[in-house]
């Protein structure tokens, strides 16, 4: 169970960090370390379409495990390490959030408020009651409150009589979790943290100004969409709706009579969301199901497809926003990210949905294999690396870091053992 340290953006300098991001329509496997320059060096990128999941759920454990292993495969390639420990992304409608308080007297006898006593106002603010088949995710601290004295971020040092905290708790399905985690195992991984992915996507594409002005960053997924939204420099809300690029992409299949493949391809080549960037003389062909016919199709009309899903989505988003208690104080605006952000007019019509500043954003802070990442559809993978440095020790990354290494130059020699003796 992560922690806010665990979203903080103090980084460390030593060992390196595998981030999984298990999407509906694409798995991702992101290995990166932290330069002296504070820099995310990318190191390794693999990907690979994404089967047996829906929605964030695992459906069938087969398929899904043997999507893992292609990205990892190709992530190990490219970076010449072998991964065995990974930060995976957990999303899916399964998850929900609350915000708590809780309430302590402060221990010692001079009033000054101990580590202790931020532990046990923290414990009296996750005593919600839960379902049977619910577990907490995170626990996340907004602020403390010291006799009345609110907007205190760091109360340990400090005199009181009183002692509250005003937190954000993360829950979601234990089953639901357990077979993801399983699927990474059976992968032959092995999972040392789990981060909602809207969270991880946060860590990737936000500054601390927009965190500290209020954003909502908006994760658009293959079968969910995210929502996190921040202010005063902490998470304030989550949120999860069950609809996604591949919603999208259904309904291009059906409205053109075409194959799923097929219309994501048109999708993503010839895909608006926005009539008003769209000219009614282009066109493009489209085959039928199993390639017996071809029809010309106009832009106009595969966007009076796209633009209705997608305005339904962004207005559930909407929806979700005005129903926290921070929708009127969203200062930096929307920030847009996801593969479903790539699809051209969103952010227009986003923009217009919504009534504020709107932007679309990618990974930043990052070097080494930089360009491969620089897209909104690896911001998860991104963010599970940046928060990874802060939820493992700094010992514990450079002795897995050495293990790694070891790893790595015992499979080259054994590689050119057997190449010597045809082994």
């Amino acid at each position: 169970m992560m922690t806010a340290d665990s979203i903080h953006r103090t980084l460390h300098t030593d060992g390196f960090i595998t981030g999984l991001d298990i999407g509906t329509s694409k798995i991702a496997v992101i290995i990166g370390e932290v330069a002296e320059s504070g820099m995310i060096r990318i190191m390794g990128v693999g990907s690979s379409p994404s089967q047996g999941l829906k929605q964030g759920v695992v459906v069938n454990l087969e398929h899904a495990i043997e999507s893992i292993r292609r990205a990892v495969h190709e992530a190990q390639l490219t970076s010449g390490l072998q991964i065995r420990d990974v930060i995976v992304g957990i999303s899916g409608d399964h998850v929900k959030s609350i915000n708590s308080r809780g309430v302590v007297a402060v221990s010692r006898s001079d009033r000054e408020i101990a580590k202790s006593d931020v532990e046990r106002v923290i414990e009296a603010a996750k005593a919600i009651a839960l379902p049977s088949d619910q577990e907490v995710l995170h626990i996340l601290p907004q602020e403390f409150i010291v006799d009345s004295r609110k907007g205190i971020k760091t109360p340990i040092g400090l005199n009181g009589v009183r002692l509250e905290a005003e937190v954000h708790i993360v829950t979601g399905t234990i089953t639901a979790s357990q077979n993801i985690v399983r699927c990474v195992e059976k992968s032959g991984l092995n999972v040392i943290g789990r981060v909602l992915e809207s969270l991880a996507s946060s860590e990737a594409v936000l500054t601390p100004d927009e965190r500290d002005l209020g954003v909502a960053v908006v994760d658009l997924g293959g079968g969910n969409t995210d929502i996190a939204m921040f202010y005063d420099g902490t998470v304030r809300h989550t949120a999860i709706v069950g609809l996604g690029g591949q919603n999208v992409t259904n309904d291009v299949a059906l409205g053109l009579r075409t194959s799923i493949d097929q219309a994501e391809k048109i999708k993503r080549n010839y895909g608006c969301a926005y009539a008003g960037l769209v000219s009614p003389d282009d066109y493009f062909v489209a085959q039928s199901i199993g390639g017996r016919e071809e029809t010309e199709v106009t832009h106009e009309m595969l966007c009076t497809i796209i633009q209705p899903r997608m305005e339904e989505i962004f207005s559930l988003i909407s929806k979700e926003i005005k129903r926290s208690a921070f929708g009127d104080k969203m200062g930096a605006g929307i920030v847009l990210t996801g593969g479903g952000a790539l699809l051209k007019g969103a952010r227009e019509l986003a923009r217009d949905i919504f009534g504020i500043a709107v932007k679309t954003g990618s990974p930043h802070m990052v070097n080494g294999l930089a360009e491969s990442v620089h897209n909104p559809g690896f911001s998860t993978g991104v963010g599970l690396v940046m928060s990874g440095f802060t939820l493992i020790k700094p010992q514990d990354r450079k002795l897995r870091h050495m293990k790694s290494a070891i790893s790595s130059k015992l499979q080259d020699w054994l590689d050119k053992y057997k190449e010597l003796f045809h082994f």
